[in-house]
């Protein structure tokens, strides 16, 4: 069959990564090019896997492109997906796929009426421990969810000045309010959110929150934790847990194999310290299920309404720091 022909926006650290497997690993897809407005940005990508670059992204996305994949900072996608899809381009993006309610509904709406496949990047979906996790909760094999908890640990914080507000409820934890909603089954209803600045206090009152703990109510009655936490000193750490009225699973580990070394010290495994270390299987995935779905012209997983149903529980988690109460969600 013919390839899908890929056009990158976003020439950063995500957007890197996601070039090299399209360029290299995905089967069916062709990355043609990569855009960036910053000058040598998107050349520093296809200097390395081959297609054109351009700093015009709207004239790439108008260009001879059968799909576009968004990787660009987060305050652009929505306009980016809209442009896509009025120019009858299938689109991939990147978390979060808006920033607020208004612009998801003009993202769904531009979707809806150009009839392109659009896909949202919540990797855990494509992790193999998370997918078999999914799979035996549908399969009955834990009952009924009763309880979740979902972590996201990672290494570091970034340049605390760069980093925008709200960084650890609308960028981070949003992967974990996906994937709890995945699990469970069921709609979020409620919020509470608990948050602080443990390790650059500081920039606080910018909204630079680096660790947080958010409860989350279900519509089924089930209950789920999210933590997250920018100070992981041992490694990137993502895990899930489902205990149900049967039963339990797990997913999530942070190891890079596994390898033990048993010595004079105890007993050693060498950890991951970065997502697109930990997640290349389900970069790989996701962007596979994108492109076989441009292929055979079908709806994805995750949609629109899943990146609508994340947001929606993130800017929940905003008023419930802000305001020290419960929250309900604006599904």
């Amino acid at each position: 069959m013919t390839a899908v022909r890929v056009g990158l926006v976003g020439a950063g650290r995500i957007g890197t990564s996601h070039a090299g497997i399209l360029a290299t690993v995905v089967p069916g897809a062709e990355l043609v090019a990569a855009a960036d407005p910053q000058p040598g940005a998107a050349e520093a990508i296809t200097g390395k896997v081959g297609g054109q670059a351009w700093t015009d992204v709207a004239a790439m996305i108008s260009s001879d492109l059968d799909a576009i994949v968004v990787t660009a900072s987060s305050a652009a996608h929505a306009e980016l997906v809209v442009a896509a899809a009025e120019a009858g381009k299938a689109v991939f993006c990147e978390k979060p796929m808006s920033m607020t309610l208004a612009e998801i509904g003009r993202v769904a709406a531009a979707v809806e009426r150009a009839g392109v496949v659009a896909q949202v990047g919540f990797n855990r979906r494509f992790d193999r421990g998370f997918a078999a996790a999914h799979g035996a909760i549908v399969g009955g094999r834990v009952g009924t969810p009763q309880l979740l908890r979902s972590v996201t640990r990672d290494p570091g914080l970034a340049d605390p000045a760069a980093v925008p507000p709200w960084t650890i409820f609308t960028q981070t934890l949003i992967h974990d309010f996906d994937t709890v909603c995945w699990l469970a089954g069921s709609e979020p209803v409620e919020v509470y959110a608990s948050a602080d600045a443990l390790i650059a206090p500081e920039f606080k009152d910018r909204g630079l929150l680096d660790t947080a703990v958010v409860l989350i109510t279900f519509a089924s009655g089930a209950r789920a934790v999210a933590e997250a936490s920018f100070s992981a000193a041992y490694g990137y750490d993502v895990r899930g847990e489902v205990f149900g009225s049967s039963g339990m699973v797990t997913a999530g580990d942070g190891a890079r194999s596994t390898l033990q070394v048993y010595d004079a010290f105890g007993r050693h495994r060498d950890t991951t310290h970065s997502d697109v270390e930990l997640l290349r299987d389900a970069y790989i995935g996701e962007l596979t299920h994108f492109v076989q779905c441009v292929r055979d012209s079908v709806t994805p997983s995750p949609t629109v309404a899943d990146a609508r149903r994340a947001l929606a529980v993130a800017l929940a988690c905003i008023e419930s720091y802000q305001n020290h109460i419960p929250v309900a969600v604006a599904l």
